[in-house]
């Protein structure tokens, strides 16, 4: 377990979303968002579409070269339609993802990046309070993104099909320190009121102060998230940069 925090803030900024956020940005089905620490500059999942991934970095001021890590959450297209493309303007990057990608797509991408990095079940540590939840099984398989900020923690998804308090529950007992912020893609679109009430509690039961649910969350689910949390509910869109501090 890890037991040292060494992050005192880091930003998170949506750059693919289907969900409107800032003016001027496309929407498309997918997810991908920017993260910034002091040490590293992750990009999460790569959106379904390398062109808008790109355009809406443009608009936003984002240069590709800046990216250090590239981290994959699991195969759908919606999350992994950018890679080439960014890995085509920066073959410098270190790329995570988890071995149930397929060995063809692994052994691709492996000679299109600097270093590849291949995640089994267990949680892994990226760098000093950077780590994977490890690949949790699901349909697909999915592994997240934990960042230890402050004594908390940011657990990132992409649809979280393991289901989100399950990815926060491994984050909470790899890292022994509680979750702050649940970020991402909740996959409950085609869940019903009992089912959505359900997951609610059992985020605020974990302790999940402030939740960005965005991307395959719903619009349901999205509406239920904004009336429980209040303040705590964060807007998520193309755009939207998150304060993690």
């Amino acid at each position: 377990m890890k037991q040292v925090a060494i992050m005192n803030a880091a930003t998170l900024t949506i750059l693919f979303d289907n969900y409107a956020g800032l003016p001027g940005l496309q929407t498309l089905w997918g997810f991908a968002a920017l993260i910034r620490t002091s040490t590293r500059t992750i990009l999460f999942d790569t959106g379904s579409n390398g062109r808008v991934l790109l355009k809406n970095m443009q608009v936003l001021g984002i240069d590709p070269r800046e990216i250090d890590t590239v981290f994959l959450s699991h195969t759908h297209w919606d999350h992994i339609g950018g890679v080439d493309s960014i890995l085509e303007l920066n073959p410098n990057v270190t790329l995570v993802l988890h071995e149930g990608f397929s060995k063809h797509l692994i052994n691709d991408l492996r000679r299109l990046c600097r270093t590849l990095i291949v995640v089994g079940a267990e949680p892994y540590e990226l760098a000093p309070g950077i780590y994977s939840t490890g690949m949790l099984a699901a349909d697909p398989p999915e592994h997240a993104l934990i960042l230890e900020v402050n004594a908390r923690l940011a657990l990132i998804g992409g649809c979280s099909h393991p289901g989100i308090a399950q990815l926060v529950e491994q984050s909470q007992v790899f890292v022994n320190k509680p979750v702050r912020w649940a970020i991402g893609g909740f996959h409950l679109m085609y869940s019903d009121d009992a089912a959505i009430t359900a997951a609610i509690a059992q985020l605020q039961a974990l302790g999940v102060s402030e939740v960005a649910a965005t991307h395959c969350t719903g619009d349901a689910a999205r509406i239920a998230f904004r009336a429980a949390y209040g303040a705590g509910f964060i807007e998520g869109g193309v755009g939207r940069t998150i304060e993690l501090c």
